[in-house]
């Protein structure tokens, strides 16, 4: 017994072992407050659904298998960008960086955003037609309609199959809906390729009208070509064809866009605090790679499935496990799969 306290009132005694134990508690912060783990690591997510998906992966594997918290912070392109660069974002999963050149430039040259790896590079877009035109179809009992359908090149050898209802005597291209930056771009090729001849380039009312026009000729089994890309959840769901056109040449796209879509690498990048504030966090998204294939059918799961973005990343660490544990150490890897069960 210490000799002092018989010195000492009781009430004094009682009121410095208050003290010493809001002192001890005081210093025995959790190891992931001291880590910085209480602040969440946000993420951006400026409206699709591909972006959310990957947000939802991602998230899982930091919240499971690293101990942080996340959080989404939703907004037009242009303004999450901008959050990322004022560090209000951590991470961004998929930037296209095609779509939003400049942005990006000053971005990496601000030196407040890194790209960390790329989440997916192959990507395409540009005129499809239903794989079972070319190749049939036994099990639904279509047979081929357009054998050497290959090019783009190749379309006006099978014009009729294409007929326009509203233009008799004249083929119907299905482009994009007025005021998509792509719209001039696929109206200029038709021209290019001097496809205007023979098909009329028809523009659907909205994003929903043109999957519609492609969904609906193909659950019957009838002829289609337009425009579409990937990756979406019709790529995932339809076996589509993307027709051949020349190699991507810059000097040949910038007269008349008579090549291919140039390639957009869709990237990851983060803000530079994270970096100190989550290493590991960091390194794992340096190992983050996905295809569009991949993204593909995971928007058709969702499609499919009516599912969320935090289901199909579910459904993704179930079906992709040896995917996905190459990108972390095997302790993180079994805590995610834990969370699974």
């Amino acid at each position: 017994m210490n000799p002092f306290s018989k010195k000492m009132p009781k009430w004094t005694i009682g009121l410095l072992s208050a003290v010493l134990i809001l002192t001890l508690a005081a210093c025995a912060t959790p190891p992931e407050v001291e880590q910085g783990q209480d602040e969440p690591i946000v993420f951006a997510d400026a409206g699709w659904d591909s972006l959310r998906f990957h947000n939802s992966v991602a998230q899982a594997i930091i919240e499971h298998g690293y101990g942080f918290k996340t959080d989404v912070t939703p907004g037009s392109t242009p303004n999450t960008l901008t959050g990322l660069e004022q560090g209000d974002i951590d991470v961004y999963m998929e930037i296209w960086t095609g779509n939003v050149k400049e942005q990006w430039e000053k971005l990496l040259d601000s030196g407040n955003v890194i790209q960390v790896s790329t989440n997916f590079d192959d990507n395409r877009q540009g005129f499809y037609v239903p794989t079972y035109m070319i190749k049939g179809d036994k099990k639904r009992g279509i047979k081929p309609m357009a054998p050497d359908l290959k090019s783009v090149q190749d379309l006006p050898r099978y014009k009729d199959l294409f007929e326009d209802p509203e233009n008799p005597g004249k083929a119907r291209i299905i482009g994009s809906p007025t005021g998509w930056a792509v719209d001039g771009i696929l109206e200029q090729k038709v021209k290019t390729y001097g496809l205007d001849k023979d098909f009329t380039y028809f523009r659907p009312g909205s994003d929903a009208a043109l999957t519609s026009s492609l969904t609906d000729a193909y659950e019957k089994g009838e002829p289609w070509v337009g425009y579409y890309w990937e990756p979406t959840w019709v790529m995932g769901k339809y076996d589509m064809t993307l027709l051949e056109e020349p190699p991507f040449d810059q000097k040949t796209w910038e007269d008349g866009y008579g090549t291919a879509f140039p390639a957009q690498p869709v990237e990851i990048a983060i803000h530079k605090s994270l970096e100190e504030r989550a290493p590991e966090v960091v390194e794992f998204l340096k190992q983050y790679q996905t295809s569009a294939e991949v993204t593909n059918e995971a928007l058709a799961y969702m499609r499919d499935h009516d599912a969320d973005s935090d289901e199909a990343a579910r459904w993704f660490l179930k079906e992709h496990e040896a995917m996905w544990t190459q990108w972390v150490p095997e302790e993180v890897a079994a805590k995610v799969k834990e969370s699974l069960k």
